[in-house]
């Protein structure tokens, strides 16, 4: 199979070359309008090969498919995520597919290579735990299919063990912002109850988000000696295990002021089981979560729940949909773009009505200009619309043991080191120009 740039068809914004195209190839009913929107995909390439005298033809395809391969459709997130998603790829004209893994990591590997075999160009994997990171990479590789993760992985595994295919692996800095959520509750209730005790109800154990932000919960209660972490289960992401995790922590301490849920799902499981015990969300007991869900977002706005860190599963989709449209245009991204954090923004009473409008309560008005995103699309303007900086894989996987032998990828070290790191997180800075916590680039349309 021989890959071709599709750059090499001369400029298809002239008239000119596609009619010259069109008059030597095979094209009974493509319409010019028809071939500049697969000009650089399979159609137009597949045709090409005529021409060039070739039979086969792999084509990174900006018209192709792209794949979103959640881990569970029982997550509030991961279908926000989904819908997200497909506006994304629509924007950016390439076909969509969601599908759910079930909690099943072996699925979600047998699914990736069904993608991959039946022609999808792109796809993002949101996994689990990383048991299948490694497989699909590979599979990624030797189809020539650009692919990126979210969330959990493999520690110490990066893309630069991969290949150029493993294009993206991001997350938010979930260290800072799930502290930051456990602040607002320590504060809370040493002012409210005089301090207090907490529980915790955590996701899937293993999953390397989770421990990250078991990290960054731990870490606030330094500063607030008169509360303590008496106790803690895993909920599984999900709104029933919490449920039930949370009614077997309230058995062993019924006298707790506060839960760090982490995410909210979790919360949501968290708030349903206070209320079955007779318990008071929001007074009796104070609750935290994660991730700026539609649901977290109401139940702050209702009082129930106090904080949570805002990723907005819209954000997601944006900036791993525009990151795949790029490279399947040939665009390269640089070290320090291969692995990317973005921030999370701590969302209470206080700013809430804002996240609320653009992102729950937004009808038809999408809440980015996904387009923007690009690099491709806006070669000069493009805008991130959040805060995005290079991963540090020291902070992400801190405590984690190495794998025997491990040691840092040449390109990370030098991009750390050569002043790479620091020229990507000033340019994002600098091109970061519409705020995540603000309007929609449509509203005022």
């Amino acid at each position: 199979m021989v890959s071709i740039d599709p750059r090499r068809f001369g400029d298809l914004t002239a008239r000119s070359t596609i009619d010259e195209h069109l008059g030597r190839m095979d094209t009974t009913g493509v319409s010019r309008r028809d071939f500049l929107a697969f000009a650089s995909a399979s159609l137009a390439a597949t045709a090409a090969a005529g021409v060039l005298g070739r039979t086969s033809v792999a084509v990174a395809a900006p018209s192709g498919k792209l794949a979103y391969l959640a881990w569970t459709s029982r997550v509030e997130f991961m279908a926000q995520a989904s819908r997200a998603t497909a506006d994304a790829a629509k924007s950016f004209g390439l076909g969509y597919s969601y599908l759910d893994g079930q909690v099943d990591s072996a699925r979600q590997l047998n699914q990736a290579e069904e993608q991959i075999n039946s022609g999808s160009g792109a796809i993002i994997l949101h996994a689990p735990d990383g048991s299948a990171v490694r497989r699909i990479a590979e599979y990624a590789e030797q189809n020539k299919v650009y692919f990126s993760n979210v969330w959990a992985t493999l520690p110490w595994y990066t893309p630069f063990d991969a290949s150029e295919y493993y294009t993206l692996y991001a997350v938010p800095e979930e260290f800072t912002a799930h502290r930051g959520v456990t602040t607002e509750l320590l504060k809370a209730v040493t002012e409210r109850f005089g301090g207090g005790k907490i529980l915790g109800v955590t996701g899937v154990p293993g999953f390397s988000t989770d421990n990250v932000r078991s990290r960054g919960r731990d870490a606030a209660f330094a500063d607030f000696p008169k509360t303590e972490l008496v106790g803690q289960l895993p909920g599984l992401f999900n709104r029933e295990d919490s449920l039930k995790a949370t009614q077997d922590l309230l058995s062993r301490y019924p006298d707790i002021v506060g839960i760090v849920a982490q995410n909210d799902d979790v919360a949501q499981g968290v708030v349903a089981a206070l209320r079955a015990a007779g318990l008071k969300p929001g007074e009796d007991v104070l609750v935290v979560g994660a991730d700026g869900t539609s649901e977290g977002a109401r139940a702050i706005k209702s009082g129930q729940q106090l904080a949570t860190s805002a990723n907005s599963p819209a954000f997601q989709a944006g900036l791993f949909t525009a990151r795949l449209y790029d490279v399947l245009n040939g665009w390269k991204p640089r070290a320090a773009e291969r692995m990317l954090h973005w921030r999370s923004i701590i969302t209470t009473s206080a700013n809430v009505d804002t996240y609320l409008q653009r992102y729950v309560d937004n009808g038809d008005v999408p809440p980015f200009d996904y387009r923007r995103m690009s690099k491709v699309a806006h070669p000069d303007d493009w805008d991130p619309q959040g805060e995005v900086f290079p991963l540090d894989i020291d902070l992400e996987w801190e405590g984690l043991p190495k794998p025997s032998g491990w040691t840092y990828p040449e390109a990370y070290l030098k991009a750390k080191t050569g002043g790479e790191w620091e020229a990507v997180r000033e340019e994002y800075r600098a091109h970061y120009k519409v705020p995540f916590f603000g309007p929609s680039p449509f509203r005022s349309l």
